[in-house]
């Protein structure tokens, strides 16, 4: 039995859609369609009944989800453990948030590169939010953003966590010391975009402190917002990985501000599939790259 059908065929139980698992496995709806119908003619059972509207799995195609699903986890783990790492091939969708990918995403990308060199990879930087729905889409293999996603068939990791800060460009000339945020109401503060959690984050603690009159410019854009930080347009509440480039250029300061920038958890996040052995590799070596990150900042600052 070809395990390339089997794939298929949990593709299409997962989507629904045997458009939707032409454009995941990268071929023709014609293909799966044809895989599909091989797969019936040698099972002798009905898989899937379909209509112009819908797929829905037989009673036989709900009894045949979970053995389908062990043996392509067995057939990935015994190529994986066994096999040569190179003549694994396809494309695996990553998403990570702008603050991964100014620290370690690139770290990330060049374990993969060296471990899988035929995989290719198709990475989206964009917001938390907007990647945490297209993983639950399954319109992303996996997802490195600020988490947990808390749904149905999705797993979420705890990966690291970054400190924040107050910053601003040096040219404003704001004093060294200690500071109360109060004292610096004239500059806008500049942070995550609308909605975002740290956006959330930020807003709940300056009600916290009796701040709420302050303007907040947001952007989903942090390469924008340390643009604007840098040119003294207002206070950023940002990562210090973020800024940290800056700073030690002279071109800003990290201020003593209370009250303080929440820091930011990162989780990674995929679906959660017994026969997807790349999401759960991918997942131990972006652990593992934390893991390092964190103790070469205690070995700096040590």
């Amino acid at each position: 039995m070809n395990v390339r059908f089997l794939e298929t065929f949990l593709w299409v139980a997962r989507l629904q859609s045997f458009s939707g698992a032409a454009e995941k496995l990268h071929t023709t709806q014609a293909a799966v369609s044809s895989r599909i119908a091989t797969l019936e003619r040698d099972l002798g059972v009905r898989l899937f009944d379909r209509d112009l509207r819908s797929v829905r799995l037989t009673p036989e195609g709900r009894h045949a989800v979970e053995q389908a699903q062990a043996i392509v986890r067995l057939t990935a783990e015994f190529r994986e453990t066994v096999g040569s790492r190179s003549a694994l091939r396809g494309v695996v969708r990553i998403g990570s948030s702008d603050t991964i990918a100014y620290s370690w995403l690139p770290e990330l990308i060049a374990r993969m590169q060296a471990r899988y060199p035929s995989v290719s990879l198709d990475v989206n930087i964009d917001t938390s939010l907007n990647l945490a729905r297209q993983i639950q889409d399954g319109e992303i293999d996996l997802g490195i953003i600020m988490g947990p996603v808390v749904a149905p068939g999705i797993r979420s990791v705890e990966a690291c966590t970054f400190a924040s800060c107050w910053v601003a460009s040096a040219s404003l000339g704001i004093g060294e010391g200690p500071l109360d945020l109060a004292e610096l109401d004239a500059y806008p503060l500049l942070t995550f975009s609308t909605g975002s959690a740290p956006h959330r984050a930020l807003l709940d603690h300056l009600s916290k402190a009796g701040l709420e009159s302050f303007r907040v410019y947001n952007s989903n854009s942090l390469a924008v917002m340390t643009r604007l930080v840098s040119a003294g347009v207002g206070i950023g509440a940002l990562p210090v990985v973020l800024v940290q480039d800056l700073v030690r250029e002279g071109r800003a300061r990290i201020l003593d501000i209370q009250p303080p920038v929440p820091s930011l958890t990162f989780h990674v996040v995929h679906q959660d599939r017994s026969d997807d052995i790349l999401a759960k590799v991918i997942t131990d070596m972006a652990l593992q790259i934390a893991a390092d990150a964190r103790a070469a900042n205690r070995q700096a600052y040590a």
